[in-house]
């Protein structure tokens, strides 16, 4: 057994304190402070670039086209000029702000200019009785009105650009150019055809065409197919235009074979349009018989037979249906297709002023004529003017005998 013993002559409690005070450790020393960490400055994180934008469709072009111009003329007397038409006349209030913001809102905007525009005098074509001989001399401050409505190109192939010969036509082209509009249609350099490019960038090409003397003719498809094709090598799309066909207020129809009027070959005004789009042509637009004739779509491209007369003051007869003023309204893909179409119905007032017809008649009557000319075709023809029905029209099939297709349809 082990016994504790005490210290001699220290009591047993104090022994045990003393024994206890030497057996207290020291306090154990205060750990160094951490060392500061090295601060790391770590480098911003960089977000990952944005996709790229897919790249942009082209827009597609907007092309409003009309018939037959002539303002007004002072051949054979004075009193044939529109007096309301002089420079600095208020164009809206004369022909009305729907109309003006028709053409005025298009990329291209295109009319046929029937006569010359000419401040000069000199020879004109034979007449022997210039009351019933229609030479038709408008002055050249009309061009500054075609610009303010919104043309861009005119057709100068017709039977009046020559009334004047050529001065008038050298007149013509020059008061159409000092206002930036374009011109197409006689068989010399540089008026043959026109290009255009619009704001968007797409280019435009023009080919006008008529049978009369000095112009490309409309009786040579082989040709203007040639002059097509060379258009469409380089242009987004080709439109041709063709001064052809009768002239008269029953000439509503498209035979489909030549037209002959006094004794002049006038075209085949079906073969020259389906030659030229075979060839590239995307668009077509007829004017000369003085009377809308049927509409078409072949091959997706839109063909107009005739657009009639829209601004023919003082001189034309404009009774019946020659006094209607249809404007076609088409918008296109960049490859010529046609994506949208639309008639906007006009009429001529008075002696001959177009503004808005809201009965629609140019468009109705337009209708009609193709529903009778046209039996195979799949076109709509609705109330407000628009077009539909051409996605499956034809890709130049022969006339489908026994009504394998149902007629245009007229929805009213």
């Amino acid at each position: 057994m082990v016994r504790v013993g005490v210290l001699p002559g220290i009591p047993l409690f104090a022994g045990l304190a003393l024994l206890a005070a030497g057996c207290t450790q020291p306090p154990p020393e205060p750990e160094p402070a951490p060392k500061p960490r090295e601060q790391i400055t770590l480098k911003p994180l960089t977000p990952p670039p944005p996709p790229a934008p897919a790249p942009a469709l082209p827009l597609p072009v907007r092309l409003v086209g009309v018939g037959d111009i002539m303002m007004g003329t002072d051949f054979p007397e004075a009193k044939y000029l529109n007096p309301d038409l002089t420079p600095g006349a208020d164009l809206s209030a004369l022909i009305g702000p729907r109309l003006l913001t028709i053409l005025q809102s298009a990329d291209i905007t295109f009319g046929n200019m029937e006569g010359s525009l000419f401040d000069g005098d000199g020879e004109h074509k034979p007449c022997k009785n210039p009351k019933t001989c229609y030479v038709f001399r408008s002055p050249s401050f009309h061009g500054e009105f075609l610009r303010e409505m919104g043309f861009d190109v005119m057709s100068i192939a017709n039977n009046h650009s020559g009334d004047f010969r050529e001065a008038g036509r050298g007149a013509t082209m020059a008061a159409l150019a000092r206002n930036g509009i374009a011109y197409a249609g006689l068989d010399i350099p540089g008026a043959r055809t026109a290009t255009l490019t619009t704001v968007d960038g797409a280019r435009v090409g023009v080919l006008a065409v008529s049978p009369n003397w000095g112009t490309v003719s409309i009786n040579d498809p082989d040709r203007a197919a040639g002059i097509v094709r060379e258009l469409a090598a380089g242009h987004d799309i080709v439109l041709v235009s063709f001064h052809g066909g009768a002239e008269g207020r029953e000439m509503t129809r498209v035979p489909r074979e030549m037209e002959v009027f006094y004794g002049e070959d006038r075209g085949d005004v079906y073969g020259f349009a389906h030659a030229v789009i075979d060839a590239g042509a995307d668009v077509v637009l007829g004017h000369g018989p003085h009377v809308p004739r049927a509409v078409e779509v072949y091959r997706g491209r839109f063909i107009a037979y005739s657009l009639g007369n829209f601004w023919t003051y003082g001189r034309f007869n404009l009774s019946d249906l020659a006094g209607v003023a249809p404007v076609v309204d088409l918008e296109l893909a960049r490859d010529g297709r046609l994506l949208k179409a639309r008639i906007h119905s006009a009429r001529q007032l008075g002696w001959g002023v177009p503004r808005i017809d809201d009965s629609g008649a140019a468009a109705r009557a337009i209708a009609e004529l193709t529903a009778m000319d046209f039996p195979e075709s799949t076109l709509e023809f609705w109330p407000d003017g628009r077009i539909t029905g051409f996605a499956g029209a034809a890709e130049g099939k022969e006339k489908p005998e026994g009504g394998e297709r149902p007629p245009a349809l007229l929805i009213y």
